[in-house]
């Protein structure tokens, strides 16, 4: 498909992507490196999307994947400007951004 990585490089790399972003959810306390970890893990999807995408056999010569890549990287923008909206609300009414100290809803 492509010089440089293998069949098995991009399924490596996305599982690596994906271990990285699930460990970083798990562990992080912080919003902001919170929503870092979930960027990563929906990179590790999009990685995969545009990878299998190769493999279809439509007229379009496999463009799905890459539309699915474009849709899911614009969720990821949306996902963004939202978690940094919580987080400055978070840090306006709490004065800390700590995941573990944000056990309410009421702000």
């Amino acid at each position: 498909m492509t010089a440089g990585l293998s069949e098995f490089g991009f399924l490596a790399l996305s599982a690596a992507l994906l271990a990285v972003g699930l460990f970083g959810v798990l562990t992080r306390r912080n919003f902001v490196l919170l929503l870092i970890a979930i960027e990563i893990a929906m990179n590790a999807a999009i990685l995969n999307f545009v990878y299998f995408a190769g493999f279809a056999p439509t007229a379009a010569s496999g463009l799905d994947g890459q539309a699915t890549a474009v849709v899911l990287i614009g969720f990821a923008a949306t996902e963004v400007a939202v978690g940094l909206a919580i987080v400055l609300a978070l840090n306006r009414a709490r004065g800390s951004i700590n995941v573990a100290e944000a056990t309410e809803l009421k702000l």
